[in-house]
């Protein structure tokens, strides 16, 4: 069955559009984002415009970007010279260089599509001390794993990465009725605030990589799971029981492990 149009426009599914149509929803992401004259606010999705036209009336103006090449002139129609469209994508968008044209750090926010959330959030984090904040609408397990603590269920290689890097709060609850076409699952609103991290690793890709592994075999103990990366002895100088499962560490613990991981010698023994 091909999508119903909504206002004019055909849903086009490979981008993962749920367009936000309840207005108590909307009213309370605007009031959580608190935007302000000034401020160099950026829109990713823009969609028909729902939470467009709220930040435009509190800032004045927005930049946007927006890949579906029928979405993108309709925006600029409606807003005029009150939006910026980058017709793009935003996995491929200088984030950057918009904060350096702009004058100041970015805030972002998305109804992000769930295909592409997790690249993009990383992406983004790339350019970190170019964005004050991000507000972003995500799957709800998504916001979940995001914000779980070390030992929670949902903890895992996101929540240590993403948590490396930022303040993770997830705000509310967004129920599939206020969308249209609804979705299957709960979605939720989360801020994320980029910070230095409070232990900076002295390899963040070996981080990343050590991270990666050890959750990749979450239900072994840590010395089968960073086998090749770390041995017992490595482990417990850190002060760690090598016989404990990677989802009771903490962030911090990881960027130790990693750390040690750097310092040993190359073709050291690991195993």
């Amino acid at each position: 069955m091909s999508p119903r149009p909504i206002a004019g426009h055909t849903v086009r599914k490979r981008f993962g559009q749920n367009f936000l149509t309840d207005t108590n929803v909307i009213d309370r992401i605007v009031r959580a984002i608190d935007p302000r004259p000034g401020q160099a606010l950026v829109e990713i999705g823009p969609g028909l415009g729902a939470i467009t036209a709220p930040l435009v009336a509190a800032a004045g103006f927005l930049d946007v970007v927006e890949i579906d090449r029928d979405l993108a002139p309709r925006i600029a129609a409606r807003f005029g010279d009150k939006v910026c469209v980058h017709e793009t994508d935003a996995l491929r968008y200088d984030f950057a260089s918009l904060a350096q044209q702009r004058g100041g750090k970015l805030r972002v926010v998305g109804n992000l599509p769930y295909n592409i959330s997790t690249p993009l959030i990383f992406h983004l984090l790339e350019s970190a001390t170019h964005i004050a904040d991000m507000h972003f609408m995500l799957q709800k397990e998504v916001v979940d794993r995001m914000g779980a603590a070390a030992g929670e269920d949902d903890y895992g290689r996101l929540s240590v990465l993403l948590q490396y890097r930022c303040r993770v709060e997830p705000l509310f609850t967004v129920p599939p009725g206020a969308f249209n076409p609804q979705p299957k699952v709960h979605s939720a609103i989360v801020r994320l605030i980029p910070q230095p991290p409070a232990q900076a690793a002295r390899d963040e890709k070996l981080l990343g990589a050590l991270v990666t592994q050890a959750f990749s075999q979450r239900r072994k103990t840590l010395r089968n799971a960073l086998r090749g990366l770390l041995d017992d002895t490595g482990i417990a100088a850190c002060g760690i029981d090598p016989g404990v499962r990677c989802e009771t560490l903490t962030v911090a613990q990881f960027v130790q492990l990693a750390d040690t991981a750097a310092a040993r010698p190359a073709g050291d023994a690991h195993d």
